[in-house]
């Protein structure tokens, strides 16, 4: 096979299978590698918004991912303490539902829709151990190790890294890291199967106390429920190290009892097994360089409860796809991509950081909570915050509407 391409993306889950198909759509003549084998799991939060539903349908993908059976959902309900805000998430782009598909599922189909593209190659099983680099220090390709333990070398006019939260690329080329906000806690996540919603089928979000737990539908009949508790709680972390089905429940039980979930979850069924993750940065970084560029959470990794990191692999392709031009310098295709993606994406970034912090609720803000879970117009808006369909400015409009007609009531 060839060994010099336009472009290396290494990394072939969503972020690098889909900005491999954004390119191909321009002509670039691309590279995806990929260290594991398709299919196979990976822990994340597999959740499609609707505004992504419309990326997904605009790739030509959608109907591949909804011939899994994977079902979808437009209700969203929340409890914030005792305020409870429950509607459907506002359509985007002629989208109305939502889409949480195993990453079994959905990695396979992206990679198998990208490498069926022009001019776009794949290779499974290859880890890569090394950059190239010519006398200016410009990244000029890769050094790696393929599934047979053969060593190989590409090389292209860039490579990027769609490598992950541990991105290896990143690491190589030193990127610089622009912010990092610790989270207070610990993530668990598990599938069960008999998992029933209360009333229509939606996702759920509750953050009680110091606990958080998160729950969307998902394929082969499935719900992935996620839980979150202080990293501080050692009596906890000792329960999930010995019996981490064993601490859902109780955890469930201990903090969420005024909600019909522990209920729902003893009626269900645990499949497969729990995963967790013992604290974590939310963090951005230098987005672009000589030669490289990162993507996804190898660019920028947000707090999984609130639910974004496949937008953004999906948006910053499209982004890095349309800045991508040779004729340019790194630097000016450098502030185009970065520029862009931060005035996009910050704000909810911003949002991960406050939900990562094991902070209660104050009673203001618990007050503002009921009055949004009080009026359809400000719920609509509120949850329009999570699909783009709005920004924090338009719900700060809805909570002083009310307001004003409460004064004037």
């Amino acid at each position: 096979m060839k060994t010099n391409y336009d472009v290396i993306i290494v990394g072939a889950r969503v972020a690098g299978s889909s900005l491999a198909y954004e390119l191909s759509q321009k002509g670039f003549d691309v590279l995806l590698l990929e260290r594991s084998t398709f299919p196979s799991d990976v822990y994340s939060t597999h959740n499609f918004f609707n505004n992504s539903v419309a990326m997904l349908r605009e790739m030509g993908v959608l109907d591949k991912l909804l011939a899994t059976n994977t079902p979808t959902y437009k209700r969203c309900y929340m409890k914030f303490e005792d305020a409870e805000i429950d509607g459907d998430m506002p359509e985007v782009d002629g989208e109305t539902h939502c889409l949480c598909i195993r990453r079994p599922l959905l990695d396979t189909i992206l990679y198998e829709h990208a490498t069926a593209q022009p001019d776009v190659t794949g290779i499974q099983g290859f880890r890569v151990t090394g950059l190239l680099n010519d006398d200016e220090g410009t990244i000029t390709g890769v050094t790696g190790v393929d599934r047979d333990g053969t060593k190989q070398q590409f090389h292209a006019k860039l490579v990027v890294g769609a490598d992950g939260r541990l991105s290896t690329v990143r690491r190589l080329v030193g990127a610089k890291q622009k912010m990092a906000v610790p989270t207070d806690y610990a993530s668990y996540g598990a599938y069960y199967s008999g998992f029933k919603s209360d009333g229509e089928t939606c996702v759920e979000f509750y953050k009680i106390g110091e606990n958080i737990a998160i729950v969307f539908p998902t394929s082969d009949d499935l719900a992935v429920i996620g839980v979150m508790y202080p990293l501080a709680n050692q009596e906890m972390m000792e329960r999930f190290k010995h019996d981490p089905e064993r601490a859902i429940h109780d955890l469930l039980e201990e903090s969420f009892s005024t909600t019909t979930f522990p209920e729902r979850l003893r009626a269900a069924t645990l499949v497969g097994n729990v995963k967790g993750l013992h604290g974590y940065d939310n963090d951005w970084y230098q987005g672009m360089g000589p030669g490289w560029a990162l993507l996804g959470d190898a660019l920028s990794f947000k707090d999984p409860a609130v639910g974004q990191g496949m937008h953004d692999a999906l948006f910053g392709a499209r982004v890095l796809s349309k800045h991508l031009d040779w004729n340019k310098s790194w630097d000016e295709m450098a502030e185009a991509y970065e520029g862009e993606m931060e005035a996009h994406m910050m704000s909810r970034f911003q949002m991960a950081c406050v939900f990562t912090k094991n902070i209660p609720f104050t009673p203001e803000q618990t007050a503002v909570n009921k009055l949004i879970g009080s009026d359809a117009q400000a719920t609509s808006t509120f949850l329009g915050f999570y699909n783009y369909a709005n920004e924090m400015e338009d719900v700060e409009r809805e909570v002083g509407r009310i307001l004003t007609t409460l004064s004037q009531g």
